[in-house]
């Protein structure tokens, strides 16, 4: 087993590091060691997708349909409705 020494390592740091290793009941060190090694296995797996992706991937344009979209400045066909009093 090697050893691996952090040198500089903030005071608010530090203190969290100890209370989080208080609350899994380990020392500090072993702490240290699980969230190293959760780190780096994590640097192994897949990207998570983000939601632009998601919504590319569900509603992109193979799922789509294409919409007639009238041109802009057009007088509408109908009349707009009446909201006033009769």
């Amino acid at each position: 087993m090697v050893s691996l020494l952090i040198r500089n390592v903030d005071k608010a740091l530090h203190n969290r590091l100890k209370a989080r290793a208080a609350e899994h009941r380990r020392s500090l060190e072993e702490e240290a060691r699980e969230l190293l090694r959760t780190a780096v296995a994590r640097q192994g797996t897949e990207p998570r997708e983000n939601i632009v992706d998601i919504a590319r991937r569900l509603f992109g344009p193979e799922h789509g349909i294409e919409l007639d979209i009238p041109p802009r400045g057009r007088a509408p066909e109908t009349p707009p409705p009446e909201f006033g009093e009769r």
